[in-house]
């Protein structure tokens, strides 16, 4: 069964949580208090944890950074600090999604499904030897199937903020936050330039598939072959 951690110091919320995602199927282990939590994550990791932002001893984002030392398992971020500095802390250590309270039992369980899929499709991308696509951070360069797709600095920042997490559907103002530096003069409307640019490098080296998903309204994201 898929092993999800509940670190959540509000013990009706935990409980709740609980409930719904044992109907799911999913079994379920609650912590109140951010040190165990941690002490739990590096000793046996979950293949999901749910992780309140406020918790006693050690706040949720401390969790989250000593938890991604020694685990890449993903990270869903429940908080009701709904500023936009917070977001990104969390997404920079490497929260795979945030969930902002009040919220409701069944959306939980829908971001647990999407999350835990996204992160099947990330290991596609990162091992699977059809669709292997290396990011070089050091000399700023990217390869698919061996080949380079000689990006420009702004596209191989962008193709490396979608690339963190395959499947999750970035919206141009998050992608201007992750991709490109402060003093960057780039406007939405760039975001979508660098878009079709890096689309036609990608579809020269795998004109089978189409890596970047539009998703009308919301954003885009990066998609793996299916296996």
């Amino acid at each position: 069964m898929t092993r999800i951690l509940i670190v959540e110091d509000e013990h009706d919320i935990a409980s709740v949580l609980q409930d719904y995602l044992r109907h799911e199927g999913y079994d379920t282990e609650h912590i109140a208090d951010g040190q165990l939590a941690l002490a739990r994550i590096q000793a046996d990791p979950p293949d999901l944890t749910l992780l309140d932002v406020m918790l006693p001893r050690l706040d949720g984002l401390a969790v989250l950074r000593g938890a991604r030392a020694h685990s890449d398992a993903p990270v869903i971020m429940l908080t009701a600090r709904t500023e936009e500095i917070d977001r990104l802390i969390g997404l920079e250590l490497g929260a795979d999604d945030y969930i902002c309270k009040p919220f409701s039992p069944r959306e939980v369980v829908a971001r647990v499904r999407a999350v835990l899929r996204r992160t099947a499709q990330q290991a596609a991308v990162s091992n699977g030897p059809a669709c292997a696509l290396a990011l070089d951070e050091e000399q700023w360069s990217a390869n698919l199937h061996g080949e380079p797709l000689n990006l420009t600095r702004r596209e191989f920042r962008l193709l490396q903020a979608l690339a963190r997490h395959p499947g999750r559907i970035f919206s141009r103002g998050q992608l201007l936050e992750l991709a490109y530096e402060p003093v960057d003069d780039v406007t939405e409307r760039a975001v979508d330039s660098h878009i079709k640019n890096l689309r036609r490098k990608l579809s020269a080296r795998s004109p089978s598939h189409d890596w970047i998903r539009s998703v009308y309204g919301i954003g885009f994201s990066l998609e793996a072959p299916d296996a």
